[in-house]
């Protein structure tokens, strides 16, 4: 008997280790797509492209808080970068109909001689972040000079997001003075204050909405090619097919105060603290096995060791492991789950007086497989057994649901897949989750096929700038931006 136990034992185990690697080799296999070919990119003005660049980044077109530019002096600087649009690229100005949308975000439509066509979209942003004034010295050059230096163009804007504004003006010009004449209708939309979640391009948007416009492609920022991301041989063409939303609750805790040489068991302070506490323990639940989690990790399976894809492939088994090991690195965990960050604690006016009201904010990135009312949800069931602890408010400030996730199955990012190989000098194609939110997210009113990919190739060390100290751009990512804009609206202008 006990020989049968052993014996059946011994059978099942080898059964499952040998399903387990059956699943670890065909692994991603599956997934591998046939690359299109891409157009040859059109011909342009390098130098002039780069002094044009360099110019841009002049424009202060720095946005600190919602609502900006709030007055008609402090618009300046974008009217400003208007003019010089409008003086630097003639011809788009007079073949392109250009609109103005809540106020300064820029509309341009180039008509396509075959209205079937539904338009493709290209979206950027004017506005920039502003600069630290304690970090100047820590800057190689001014932060608004456009110098270059070792073959890279300085400035705020050069990544974020100015340089695809200027990247996307001079094809259309290139485009124009080759005397092409696009089939598809092609729109252009740059928000004048994306940084702050404005209602630019949200307006822009609504207006194409009005109209009954549906693009059968939208672009956007929000991923490139990263040519050095951790545990991968090959670089990543990262294409994001969907972001997280954004929500921001307040909690509060009150208790009757008083002398802080007499201070109680549980203070307003102590109970905030323990629900703090108690949400950084009990997380939202993990996605691990989600299409869009499950389809990055089948992507990049080729590039991975054979024991990562061993433990990934068997999440049947392995689920709790590498849920386990992914909480413990920021951007796996954030790829996996809503993620949960106390950023704002407001307590006592004075170091020795008990607060009668403790406040925090917890701000809250929305995986695509949630919604702001799981996330209201989870809050209240973990901090609902805590004494004296309260939401305060919901949906405070900015406020957006996850973007829904466009297809990997279609046309329009089959090029995209194409252009990121191109790119990075044979990338690697992989859909993946922008963490962070951009303008992208007002498109899917009006189109299932919105992406997030900007044509550069990046180390981990180039995206070091974006929003920090020493943003730049290399001249050749500025080259390489240019060609993959102009092979895009070339490659869509043709049903296949």
């Amino acid at each position: 008997m006990l020989f049968k136990v052993i014996y059946g034992f011994i059978i099942t185990l080898v059964l499952i280790v040998a399903i387990m690697l059956i699943r670890t080799f065909s692994y991603g296999t599956s997934e591998e797509m046939a690359l299109v070919e891409l157009p040859a990119p059109v011909s342009y003005n390098e130098p002039e492209a780069i002094r044009r660049l360099q110019e841009s980044v002049r424009f202060q077109t720095i946005t600190i808080n919602r609502g900006d530019p709030a007055t008609l002096e402090a618009a300046q600087p974008w009217l400003e970068f208007h003019t010089f649009l409008e003086t630097e690229y003639p011809l788009v100005h007079q073949n392109l109909q250009r609109e103005y949308v809540a106020d300064y975000s820029l509309l341009y439509t180039w008509q396509g001689r075959d209205e079937s066509l539904d338009p493709l979209m290209l979206m950027a942003h004017q506005d920039v972040v502003p600069v630290d004034d304690a970090t100047l010295s820590d800057w190689d050059r001014p932060p608004f000079s456009g110098d270059i230096a070792d073959g890279y163009i300085y400035g705020r804007g050069t990544q974020d997001d100015k340089a695809s504004i200027i990247g996307i003006m001079e094809t259309v010009e290139a485009l124009i003075k080759s005397n092409f004449q696009p089939n598809r209708t092609l729109i252009l939309l740059f928000g004048h204050d994306e940084e702050v979640a404005g209602t630019g391009a949200e307006a822009g948007v609504g207006l194409l909405s009005e109209r009954g416009i549906s693009p059968e492609m939208v672009v956007d920022e929000g991923f490139f090619v990263l040519n050095d991301m951790a545990g991968f041989d090959a670089p990543l063409g990262l294409i994001g097919i969907a972001e997280k939303g954004y929500m921001t609750i307040d909690l509060a805790s009150e208790s009757a105060g008083g002398h802080s040489s007499l201070p109680p068991k549980n203070s307003a302070n102590i109970q905030l603290a323990k629900a703090l506490l108690a949400l950084e323990k009990t997380q939202m639940p993990s996605h691990l096995n989600s299409k869009q989690v499950s389809d990055f990790f089948q992507a990049v399976a080729p590039e991975m060791s054979f024991m990562k894809r061993f433990v990934l492939a068997n999440t049947w088994i392995t689920g709790g492991l590498v849920n386990a090991q992914f909480g413990e690195i920021a951007s796996m965990n954030a790829m996996i789950r809503t993620t949960t960050a106390p950023t704002m604690l407001t307590g006592s006016v004075k170091e020795n007086v008990l607060p009668q009201k403790s406040t925090a904010t917890v701000n809250f990135r929305i995986h695509p497989e949630d919604s702001s009312g799981d996330v209201i949800e989870h809050v209240e069931n973990v901090i609902g057994g805590i004494e004296g602890v309260s939401i305060q408010a919901r949906n405070k400030g900015i406020f957006r649901e996850p973007s829904p996730i466009s297809p990997t199955d279609n046309r329009p990012f089959a090029l995209l897949a194409a252009l990121a190989n191109k790119t990075g000098d044979n990338a690697r194609p992989v859909p993946a989750l922008v963490l962070a939110g951009t303008d992208a997210a007002y498109a899917s009113q009006i189109s299932n096929n919105v992406y997030r990919f900007t044509p550069v190739d990046y180390s981990v060390h180039d995206i070091d700038g974006i929003h920090g100290t020493n943003e730049r751009l290399s001249i050749k990512n500025f080259n390489l931006m240019i060609e993959g804009f102009s092979q895009l609206i070339l490659a869509m202008d043709s049903p296949e």
